[in-house]
Formats: structure tokens, sequence, C-alpha cells
């Protein structure tokens, strides 16, 4: 009896259950080791391996397509496999054939990047294929190998190559009728590892949720409030739909050019093909075939290998003498007609054993059974392509970027316009529904009777615009499919549907265009003015000299001017309003409920950009549609054109936004210049190494990948600025950490909205008078204040009046006597001002110097007071210096005679400051100026 310790004892039930429980989970267990099948092989070191039967290959084929074009073998199934682990090769192979009899020679080639990296030629009868040996239309081809592979046979094949996403190689598949030595069938499968950067059902999901996070953002602030001017504003700085579609449009249609793109590249735009419309539906993409019919186009027009066509060159194109060759033969010969025990042998001396012993793999024969499927756990296959479809592994051109989706390219317009069209009517009918719920709850009283009163009066209004704003957003996108099929020369059917849809598309929104533009500047007249181009040095990125272009007409608005290098003649067009008392743009509620959802987001000195937008955007798309199959007719051309736009659009800054200028502008501007000039690297004439292809594909992979990162950003800083929009009536407001951040978001919005220049910096003001006032004089302690002699000169008012100005009196010149002079009686032997003092002191005379220094310290004091006290100046505090409210009431002299007397030597500078007294106390006191 089995005793489970450690478990609470809950009675005879629950062990019960226990027991069941692991019973079930061992039965379990059981079957799958039961299924589960093993190969017995041995590695390099001797040591003996069990590898699962179903494990996952290192690589092997998707799905394949016929690259002859009149194949007399209708293949059906063709996969192979590499395995790393046991180096060996397992292909299947399925079809049938109508000829009535006849001995083939099969070849299998490998090539990855461009280069071929193994191939085998074989005859089928000697493999003991015997489905092929000979070829009967009576008998199913069904055949299916081992083939073991040498370090050498697989040399080739560099490491990385097993790791590395979106391996780009091709295994082909040639057969030859040994009788007339002619190609009679050809087969191309893609090769893969299983990493790849197309993951469409998760990275498309998550793109598809930001977007409809943006465009509730953008809807909510349109629909909110009841003043149109500050509906406006708020809308204006939400994150527009229109970029994020500008963004998704301008990395999936780089696509569109005829390059010989990576396979890299082309799996990364499969995530954004939702946003071009090119979602695959089996039940559209038939109806479309049966609008089309037999006229499917030709799709090397465009630049790419078609499934079906004769593709002779592919993987380097073949030379029948080689397939034939005697020396070739005779090895095919002795490798595979050697007697059975040595076939046998062989296959031992490759570890083979556990294969043998397996039923699948029993032999190179192939019974009467089915092939390996995904119902034995075999899942590494792929199947035959659809009709109209390129060669898989080959990516050339708009058709090769749509592979990807499974969309022919003949089907690329249709299936773009019936996806808008539902795009459209799901707008346009969530509006409608949208108004009515509101209605709805409004009865019921879950709402207030006013809210949204504006939106539920103009509903109707809303809705056209909707659907005019997603046509708008569209233009692009149906331009260029509509100007692809023309190129295409697909069905007469299409053709007609492509016209019409773009005679509707292209009269109507220019017609639409120029219309709100007419509206705008009925009231006015143009002329064509006068004015000078200047160039003028900057610098770019704040480091890197440059020459910016300005008119005159701009720099004379501007306080501060650069340096101009030169100017040139220059005309242009001045707009004159005749009511100079009409509201601003956007201002005018008239004008924003009509025409608010072409210009609301631009600037208002912008507010017509939308129509040179709608001109670019059209020229982008009859490059990128209308010139297909002309690769480098689309890239410099296309590089023309965007580097223009880019120049012109950082010169104007349109939008309103700054995140709008901030992704439109300079990141979205960047990223369609340099994928375009990057693209034209993948031009087949330059024959650059498919290697070096891949690696600029990366290079393109992380530009655009940073631009979808940033709008992801941007969509979420939208969201919450949307928020704060929304809820700018509110008192209370949440998360009330935000407040602040709020309250700055509404002051840049007041402070942008009006778009007009800064105000110029005031001028700096001239000084009235000087630059210093003396308001007060105080003199502290020197060292000579401690000899009595030198203070009694110092206060002696008869001291300062010994002066030589009776000797300059009169006119003459002649130097005057130093009889009295002060410099006469000066010993030369000290220098001027020095004292003589005795060479020794005695006893006493210490005694006397300290008793007449004592008395002179009291004299001092009370001759200092006097002094101060006859100045006028306030006494001295006990520290020696002047309180503040007493230094303010000090007074300045009024005349050159009092106070502070500066002299100065020739060369200006400051050399003495003497401080005349007051000859008597009845002179003017100080006063302040």
């Amino acid at each position: 009896m089995m005793v489970l310790k450690g478990l609470p004892t809950a009675g005879p039930s629950w062990s019960g259950f226990l027991l069941l429980l692991v019973s079930f989970l061992s039965l379990i267990d059981f079957t799958f080791s039961e299924n589960q099948q093993y190969i017995q092989t041995t590695n390099n070191a001797g040591e003996t391996l069990y590898l699962a039967d179903d494990r996952k290959p290192a690589l092997y084929t998707g799905n394949f397509g016929d690259c002859l074009g009149s194949s007399l073998i209708n293949v059906t199934r063709f996969d192979a496999a590499y395995y790393q682990d046991n180096m060996t090769v397992l292909f299947h192979l399925e079809g049938n054939t109508n000829l009535a009899n006849d001995s083939i020679m099969m070849y299998i080639g490998v090539f990855a990047y461009g280069e071929s990296r193994f191939d085998l030629t074989f005859n089928p009868c000697n493999a003991q294929i015997y489905s092929l040996c000979p070829m009967n239309r009576s008998v199913p081809i069904s055949a299916d190998g081992i083939i073991p592979v040498d370090q050498s046979d697989v040399a080739g094949i560099p490491p990385i190559a097993l790791s590395i996403p979106d391996f780009e190689g091709q295994a082909i598949l040639r057969l030859f009728s040994n009788a007339t030595e002619t190609e009679i069938g050809c087969y191309s499968a893609v090769v893969t590892n299983g990493a790849t950067f197309s993951h469409p059902s998760s990275v498309g999901t998550v793109l598809g949720i930001f977007t409809a996070v943006a465009l509730v953002a953008s809807f909510a602030t349109a629909v909110y409030g009841h003043h149109i001017p500050t509906m406006r504003t708020h809308y204006a700085h939400s994150l527009s739909i229109f970029v994020v579609f500008a963004v998704f449009h301008h990395i999936f249609f780089t696509g569109a050019l005829s390059m010989n793109w990576p396979s890299v590249l082309a799996a990364w735009w499969s995530n954004f093909a939702w946003s071009a419309g090119m979602i695959y539906s089996e039940r559209m993409q038939n109806s479309i075939n049966q609008l089309i019919g037999s006229n499917g186009g030709n799709t090397s027009i465009v630049g790419a290998a078609s499934d079906g066509a004769s593709a002779n060159n592919l993987g380097g194109g073949y030379q029948i003498s080689q397939i034939y060759k005697r020396e070739i033969a005779h090895s095919i010969y002795r490798r595979y007609t050697e007697s059975e025990e040595d076939r046998w042998d062989l296959i031992r001396s490759r570890a083979w054993e556990g294969l043998i012993a397996s039923r699948r793999y029993a032999s190179f024969h192939i019974g009467k059974r089915e092939l390996a499927n995904s119902s034995d756990g075999y899942n590494w296959y792929g199947s035959p392509i659809k009709p109209g479809l390129p060669i898989p592994g080959n990516f050339s051109g708009f058709a090769g970027t749509l592979s990807e989706q499974g969309i022919p390219a003949s089907n690329a317009f249709m299936t773009g316009f019936l996806w808008f069209l539902i795009l459209v009517i799901l707008i346009s009918s969530s509006v409608v529904a949208f108004k009515w719920i509101l209605e709805g709850l409004s009865r019921k009283n879950l709402i207030k009777p006013e809210r949204l009163a504006h939106f539920r009066t103009h509903w109707l209004a809303y809705t056209a615009q909707a659907a005019l704003r997603a046509m708008f957003i569209g233009f692009f996108m149906m331009m260029l499919l509509t100007t692809f099929e023309f190129a295409y020369k697909g069905s007469a059917g299409v053709t007609a549907i492509a016209a019409l849809v773009f005679a509707i598309f292209f009269v109507g929104m220019f017609g639409v265009a120029g219309y709100a533009c007419c509206y705008r500047l009925r009231l006015g007249h143009y002329e064509w003015v006068h004015d000078r181009l200047h160039f003028e040095k900057t610098r770019c990125f704040g480091f890197i000299p440059w020459y910016g272009l300005e008119l005159e007409s701009r720099r004379s608005e501007k306080s501060e001017q650069r340096a101009s290098s030169g100017s040139l003649p220059w005309r242009r067009i001045h707009y004159v309003d005749e009511d100079p008392q009409r509201l601003e743009v956007h201002q005018d509620e008239d004008y924003i409920r009509k025409f608010g959802w072409l210009a609301a987001r631009f600037r208002r000195t912008k507010w017509w950009f939308f129509s040179a937008w709608l001109v670019y955007e059209f020229v982008r798309a009859c490059f990128y549609g209308a010139a297909a199959g002309q690769p480098l007719t689309q890239v410099f051309g296309l590089l023309v054109v965007e580097i223009l736009a880019l120049i012109a659009i950082v010169v104007l800054k349109p939008f309103e936004g700054a995140r709008l200028n901030a992704l439109m502008v300079y990141l979205l501007g960047f990223s369609k210049v340099a994928t375009v000039a990057l693209s034209a690297a993948f031009d087949e004439r330059f024959n650059l190494a498919r290697i070096t292809t891949t690696a600029i594909g990366i290079v393109i992979i992380v530009i655009q990948g940073i631009l979808t990162i940033v709008l992801l950003i941007a969509i979420a800083v939208g969201a919450i600025s949307s928020y704060m929009s929304v809820t700018r009536n509110h008192e209370d407001f949440r998360p009330r950490k935000w407040a602040n951040i709020r309250q700055r978001y509404f002051a840049h919005l007041e402070k942008i909205a009006p778009d007009v220049p800064p105000p110029p910096p005031p001028p700096p003001e001239e000084p009235k008078g000087p630059y210093f006032n003396v308001v007060s004089v105080r003199r502290e302690n020197k060292i000579e204040d401690e000899d009595e002699d030198f203070i009694g000169s110092v206060h002696d008012p008869l001291g300062s009046r010994i002066s030589v100005a009776g000797t300059v009196s009169g006119p003459n010149t002649a130097r005057a006597s130093r009889a009295n002079s002060l410099r006469s009686h000066h010993d030369n032997s000290v220098p001027f001002g020095a004292r003589l003092h005795r060479a020794s002191w005695s006893t006493r005379d210490f005694q006397s110097f300290n008793e007449s220094n004592r008395n002179s310290r009291l004299d001092y004091s009370n001759r200092n007071s006097r002094i101060w006290s006859s100045s006028g100046l306030p006494p001295k505090t006990s520290d020696g210096s002047l309180r503040e409210s007493e230094m303010r009431r000090a007074r300045t002299p009024k005349n050159a005679e009092g106070g502070l007397d500066i002299r100065k030597s020739r060369h200006g500078k400051e050399r003495e400051d003497v401080l005349n007294e007051r000859e008597s106390e009845d002179q003017e006191p100080y006063s302040s100026e």
C-alpha cells in the first residue's frame, strides 16, 4: 500500500483522488512517449544520440512554384530539409505527369544569398525512386529520401545562415528528359530557418491598437466643446491620424519600387500591409480573380519573376552539357549503381541504423504509402503558390512585396480599393452610431442633455467630413494603386474601374482643396511684387557652417538679422486682403465648420498647406505607380522630390502642433530621403552581393523602426494631451499630480495658437546720468593715526594752505624759487615723507614715549569728535563704522572745495585722495544728489 507522507489526512476520498490523478498523468505521458519516434545517430565524438523524429530542421523549404512555365510534370509537393545535427538532407516529391514513358535526370540545387551552396545531379532509377523510373502517366509520382552529406558539401553555407532572420535562399528542382536532353520541369521553393521579421498577426495588431487610440483621441478633441476656435486649437494639437497613416504608407509603399529587395525588407513591410488595405481574404481574392479572368497581367513588367513563366537564369541558370557530361554521368553511375549491399554499407557508414529501423526512413525507394505530413508531426514544408504570385524567394518589385500577403500584383488595386470602401463605411457608420448612442443615453438621463450639444446638432456635417477626411488620408494610396494598375496592364474591367476611381479622387480632392482656398481668398487679390533672396550664413545642427535662404521682406520683420553673403533679385506672390477687419482663418467659425477638416491642423499663416500636400503626394504616387518597371527613374526622381519637399517643409514648419512638426517635418522627411537613397543599391544593374544588400536592408529597417517607435510614443503622449483637452472644463482634474502639467500645456496652446512672431527684445536703456553717486564718505583708521604729529598736521586748518600759488601768478614762466617750499627743507638722505628717528633707545625714552602716546590718544579722541561734529557727518559707532540708516542721511558736498577731492595723473590714473577740511563751521553742509 502506498503511503503519502507530508500530506494532510483527509480521508479515503482524498487519497483516491490523488491516485486517480497520478494514474491519469502517467497515462498521458505514456501515450506521448508511445507516439513519439526517435532516431539513433552518432556524432563526431563517437557518442550515440537519440534525436526526435519531428524535430525542427536547421534549414527547410517553404512554398514552391513553377519556374519553367510549361513544365510537363505537375508537382504538388516539393520540400527539402537540412538537419545539422546528423548532417542529412531529407526531401519529398509528389506529383503526376502526362508523359507516356520517359526516363529523366534530376537536379537539386540550394542557393543562399545569390550563390550556389549545394547541388546534386542524379538518376532517380539509381536512387531507387521507382515512381520516376521510368516516369509514366499511370503511376503517380511519390518519392522521399535521405541524402547524407559531408562537411565539404555544406561548407558553403555560413553558420550565420542558421540563425539570421529571413534567410535568403532557394531550393531548385530541375527535371531533364534523357530522350531529348531538355528541361521538362522546374520548381523553386524558398529556404528559411524559421526566424523572420514578419509577424503581421502580432506586430500588425499592436500597430492597429495604437492607431485606434490615435483615432479616438483625435475624434474626441474634434467633438468636445461649443466654442469653435477653442475646439480647433485643441484638435490641432492632438496627434493626427493623417500623420499615423502617412508614416505607415511611407514604410509599406517603399516596396512598390521596382527593386530586387532582400527578403528581410519584404518580411518587415508585411507588418504594415494592413494600413494600405493589403489584407488577405480568400473569398475576396476569389471574387477578384473571377472579375479579372484569365488576363492576370505580366508580373515581369513590374520587375518580378512570375510563377508559371520561364526563368532559365534562376539560380544562375544551367548548362545542359554539364548535366549530361560523361564524367558526371560516370560518377553518378558509380555512386548510385553499386550493388544493394554496397548501398546499405554506405548508409550504415553514416550511422543510419536508427533511420533504417524507423518505418518512415526504411529505404530510399518509396512504397505505396503517403508521404510524411502534418498529421505525422512533420510540419516543415510548404504548398504550391497561388497563380499570379512571383516565384518563392524572389522579392522583386511591388509583386515581391505583396507576395508576403499572398496577394497577386494583378489584385493589388481591387484589394486596396475594396478595403478602403469598407473603412469609409465603418467610419461613417461609427459617427452616426455615436450620435444615436448619445441621444439614447440622454433620453435615459445617463448624461446631461447639453453634453456634446454641438456635435449632436451638426452630426451630419461631422459624418460627411469624416468620409472626406478618410479620402484625404487615402489619397496617396489610391493614386499609387490606380497608376500601378495602369502600368501593370491587367484586365480591361479592372483598368476601367481604376480609371474611374482615379478621376473621382483626383478631381474630387483637388476640386475640394481649390474651393477651400478660393472660399478664403475670394475677398482679396494677388500681386506680383519684387523682392530679394538673401543667402544668410548660419549653422546646421548648431556647429556645421551652412547657408540659409531668406527673403528681404521677411528679413525686415526680424529684430536680429543674420549676415548676408549675397542676394539675388526675386519675385513673389503677395496676397492683399481687401477687408483688413476680417477675422483670421482660425477665428473664422464659418470657415472652420466647412473646411476645418482640411486646414485646422496647420498654422495660421500656413493654413493653405493642405493643397501643397496634395500636389506633393500626387507626384510621389506617380513615381511609385506609373513608373513601375523603371527602377532608376523611380529612385532618382523620388530622391529629387523628397529632398526638395524636405527643404520646403523644414522652412515652412506647417503644423501648429510641435509633435506633428517633429514627426512630419524632421523624422518622416529624413526617413523618406534616406530610404529612397539606400534603395538605389538594390537595382540589379549595380550587381551588389546579396549579403551586402541584406546589410543595407537592415539599415533601412533600423531607420523605419526608429520612426515607428517615435510615432507610437507620440500617440501615447497625444492620448494624454487629448485627455487634458476634453477635461479642460473640469475643476477636479485627475490625477491631481498632472494639474501643473495641464496648466503649462494650456498656456502653451494659448501662446502657439496666434502664430505671431515673438516681440523683439526691448532696446537697452541708456544711462540717464552718472553711473554712480557718492552718497556718503567714511574714513577708516590708518596706521598714521597713531602718530600725534601726523594727526596734528592733517587736521591743522593752515596745513592745507601751504602752496606755491604766489610763484605761479602772472605770465612769467620762469622756474619758481624753492626757498619757501616744503621740499626745500626736506633732507635728501631719506625718502620724501619719511621721518627721522633716533638710532637707539634707552629705558627713559621708552617710558616717555608711552606717556606721550597715552596723552596723544586722549587728545586724538577729543579732537576727532570735534572734527566729525563740525563736518556734519554722523558719529561713528563703537566698532568704527557708520550705521546703515545714518549713511543714507549723509550728504555730498555741493561745491568743488569740500568733500572728497580726487586728483589724477597725466595718464588718467588715480594718484592720491586728499581730504580737505572746512576752514570754518559756518560753511554749507553736505547734501545728496
